[in-house]
């Protein structure tokens, strides 16, 4: 447990200074540019490349992984075929995104034209071929993580996200937000320059091309197109917020992809560093066949997402605007652009649990060599329950109500993903553990009496100073509670942290 709090620990910092970068690039292009549509622009280009690199990018890796521990080739042989799989299909599927550019553009952004037409036309030429680097870089990123190198796989987003925001923005002050085109383009080359450097040494690597299809490239396909299709499937959730919100009012779109970022942030970098650590972890014991691991694993990673998550998602629900004011009303973002924002950012912030929880559960149905049920139950409540309640509430909430769709199919789907995995695998989220079900029950109706508070009497008018002073009251608030409910993660640290000031002294 020692060792894996460790590995977790140092992979969440990497994560949390990768994700920064990432996030700060978002803040300034809500600086330079606000809620116009020269930000929106910018924000639409990125969405098929990103789309992407993380359905594919995510389905190879994934699969690959899961077939790693269990193939029956050398592990050499394996990485080249696999290599030589992946490059040929990503550089197929991404040229023909850019030769079917204006058909592929017009279909899904119907509704911008003229000069904002052109911007996004320019900016996604420049950002598609940046999804080959990608989605490599990912596959490369699976190979130092199954041997244990996490440090590298993580640090290669900080680098990625690290260039691509210190030269889409210098290039952006000279040559306006075509640059943040470029910016992409050059970062995913970083990108994987940094990692061909990360595994040159890495045992039984080789980047040779091998055009034999072998048995376990036959599996790679059958594990990995069925995640790509739940993949495709969940990351549909932004395919559908620009949709929705591309036909209604101009700063829409931005706002509806600040408020997302936002609440992204600190579930992604939780939830990536303990995903990052315990999938190569879970598909070994899973290929062992060792059970009473593989549910120690489920319990410890859902209990710790859910103590790592839970506060910042119920104080971000009261803190909405003030931490829209303190993060983008700066420049061209002002005060009309907060109240479009903020409101989003409330309601999105209630799906930070469950998106985090339901990636990570995901990964025991692939460790079981199930990937078919979590695509039916993303289809489900992808396309079935997210586009009902949209549609349902768009014309009286407009924007907040594709929030309120993703906030509603997020919670059925964990409900579906957690049912299923109890009843056909015996993972149990609650058996026989009902006391600490009321214990998280308890703290979380606890913490959320002492946030109103905290929001409901502190009002301090100068902006920093009053997020400042809100987040340390209810955090204290928050360890109060933890340390009076007793919670086992929290009394393994203290006890490790007793042992070890003893023996200094």
């Amino acid at each position: 447990m020692n060792k894996f709090l460790k590995i977790v620990g140092a992979v969440a910092i990497v994560n949390i200074f990768a994700r920064f970068f990432g996030f700060l690039r978002e803040i300034i292009i809500g600086i330079q540019y606000g809620t116009t549509y020269t930000a929106e622009s910018i924000i639409n280009a990125y969405t098929i490349p990103n789309f992407l690199y993380l359905v594919i990018g995510g389905a190879f890796t994934t699969a690959f992984i899961s077939i790693y521990h269990k193939t029956n080739s050398s592990i050499s042989d394996y990485i080249r075929r696999t290599f030589t799989t992946i490059l040929i299909s990503i550089t197929v599927i991404t040229l023909i995104f850019i030769v079917f550019d204006d058909w592929i553009l017009h279909s899904y952004f119907r509704d911008v034209t003229g000069e904002e037409y052109e911007l996004l036309k320019s900016l996604y030429i420049w950002m598609m071929p940046s999804t080959i680097m990608l989605v490599l870089s990912t596959w490369m990123s699976g190979v130092l993580n199954v041997q244990g190198k996490f440090h590298l796989s993580s640090f290669s987003v900080l680098v990625y996200n690290l260039s691509f925001l210190i030269i889409s923005v210098g290039l952006s002050f000279v040559m306006g937000p075509i640059g943040y085109g470029i910016g992409a383009l050059i970062g995913a080359i970083f990108m994987v320059g940094f990692l061909i450097y990360g595994v040159r040494n890495v045992k039984d690597m080789s980047f040779k091309p091998s055009l034999k299809f072998g048995d376990d490239q036959k599996e790679l396909w059958k594990v990995a197109l069925p995640i790509m299709l739940g993949g495709a499937t969940a990351q549909m959730y932004t395919i559908l917020q620009r949709f929705f919100t591309n036909g209604l009012e101009e700063g829409a779109v931005a706002a509806m992809n600040y408020a997302t970022k936002v609440s992204q942030f600190p579930q992604a970098i939780l939830m990536t560093a303990v995903t990052t650590v315990i999938y190569p972890l879970l598909s070994k014991k899973e290929g062992e066949g060792d059970q009473e691991a593989v549910k120690g694993l489920y319990l410890r990673g859902l209990r710790m997402l859910y103590l790592l998550v839970m506060p910042i998602s119920i104080y971000v629900y009261f803190e909405a605007e003030s931490l829209i004011r303190i993060i983008f009303e700066y420049g061209l973002f002002d005060a009309s652009s907060t109240a479009i924002t903020a409101p989003i950012l409330e309601i999105f912030s209630l799906t930070m649990f469950f998106l985090a929880a339901n990636m990570y559960i995901t990964r025991f149905y692939y460790a079981k060599g199930n990937s078919m049920t979590p695509v039916l139950f993303s289809i489900l409540t992808v396309f079935g329950v997210n586009i009902a309640v949209t549609y349902l509430l768009i014309d009286e909430l407009g924007a907040n109500a594709v929030a309120w769709g993703n906030v509603v199919s997020a919670a059925v789907n964990f409900i579906l993903l957690v049912a299923y995995l109890q009843g056909k695998y015996k993972l149990y989220f609650v058996k026989n553990n009902i006391l600490q079900f009321g214990k998280f029950a308890v703290l979380t109706v606890g913490y959320f009496i002492v946030t109103w508070v905290v929001s409901t009497f502190v009002n301090i008018e100068f902006k920093w100073i009053h997020v400042i002073v809100t987040f340390l009251l209810t955090m204290i608030g928050y360890i109060v509670l933890v340390l009076i409910l007793k919670f086992q993660e929290i009394n393994g640290l203290l006890g490790k942290l007793k042992n070890k000031i003893s023996k200094k002294k």
